[in-house]
């Protein structure tokens, strides 16, 4: 059935294990990010086998699904108040950086008679979660003293949500924050987590990921190949473990810009049409409601995507006219949005290209 989205869960495996090939020798752990494909099992096994040492997701329904997989779980998002007990009872740790929060951990943990696990997270710029670099002592000195709770790691967020890239500087800092706190409040510290995909490229670097960070929380640069500081490829990471296929369902030579006074889409926005002339259009089984088109790129160089909507691709195809058919299958590259969105739909098929040893 299509659309669907092939997972070739031997490219899969073969990503984590290089990365993790090139991480533990620094002494780098990394957390597993599952998000990004809903959490399937079969996909979270093959990148365990690579090597990764933590499953992190930032729901905790998805580490629930996983909670028979041998690896400690991490929930990445700041736990909600209302699902407190689910965030004791199937993570190990959380990442966090409010005290009212922390005190519902500790009575619920207390409650159940074990100690959860605590990152704290501190904000060096990106201005997403985080406790502003100067204000941690005073957390840190108050969330010591709750019951039930152990802090035991610092962690920072960059890129996600203000696009700042992850430098030596900015990471050595947390490295010079934790030191101090675990000095200072006699803690035992597993985990100083120096960020996302983005990080990684620092391998690269001159002086590298600075001694002191060992974790780094990968879900991109496994999945789909590529650092996301700068989006390129890294280190010869297959790009194209994920692919996206659609059935075309129309195929017409009409003009490249609509006819009539323009208004607003289905979507509330309005269009802009570049006159290319009468040009080869295909409809494709494919729409909003199963994926964000800024997220796909056609496998084919000559076709381009004009738009969507709920329920319809529009692509050119007029670079290559006489290779397609009604019927026939277009194959799209996705990009993080792309796959996050095509995963979560229930209308896209997922079909698995299984491992050759299994």
């Amino acid at each position: 059935m299509y659309p669907c989205i092939e997972i070739n869960l031997e490219k899969l495996e073969d990503n984590s294990r290089k990365v993790n090939g090139l991480l533990k020798p620094l002494g780098i752990s990394v957390m597993a990010v599952t998000k990004g494909f809903t959490a399937e099992t079969r996909i979270a096994r093959a990148i365990l086998d690579g090597g990764a040492d933590y499953i992190a997701d930032a729901r905790i329904k998805n580490l629930i699904k996983l909670k028979d997989l041998p690896r400690e779980k991490v929930l990445l998002r700041l736990p909600m108040q209302s699902e407190i007990h689910d965030v004791v009872k199937y993570c190990d740790y959380s990442l966090n950086s409010e005290l009212d929060t922390l005190k519902l951990i500790g009575k619920e943990a207390t409650s159940l008679g074990i100690v959860h696990k605590v990152i704290i997270m501190v904000d060096l710029g990106d201005y997403r979660e985080g406790i502003r670099y100067h204000r941690v002592e005073q957390f840190v000195k108050e969330a010591v003293e709750i019951e039930g709770v152990a802090i035991r790691g610092f962690g920072v967020n960059l890129t996600c949500f203000g696009g700042v890239i992850p430098e030596q500087t900015t990471l050595q800092r947390l490295v010079e924050i934790s030191e101090t706190m675990r000095v200072k409040y006699d803690l035992k510290i597993d985990i100083v987590s120096g960020g996302s995909s983005s990080s990684i490229y620092l391998i690269n670097e001159e002086n590298g990921i600075p001694r002191g960070i060992n974790n780094l929380r990968l879900g991109e640069v496994i999945l789909l190949g590529k650092e996301t500081a700068f989006g390129e490829r890294f280190d010869g990471l297959h790009e194209d473990a994920f692919i996206l296929k659609a059935q075309i369902i129309e195929l017409k030579d009409k003009p490249s810009v609509p006819h009539g006074r323009i208004g607003r889409d289905a979507f509330g926005n309005i269009p802009h049409h570049q006159d290319r002339g009468i040009i080869r259009r295909a409809i494709l089984a494919l729409g909003k409601q199963d994926v964000d088109p800024s997220g796909i790129i056609p496998v084919n160089p000559n076709l381009s995507i004009l738009g969507a909507s709920s329920d319809h691709l529009i692509v050119d195809l007029s670079k290559d006219k006489e290779a397609y058919q009604v019927g026939d299958i277009i194959s799209f590259y996705v990009k993080y949005g792309g796959l996050l969105n095509a995963m979560t739909s229930p209308y896209v098929e997922k079909v698995y290209i299984e491992r050759d040893d299994r």
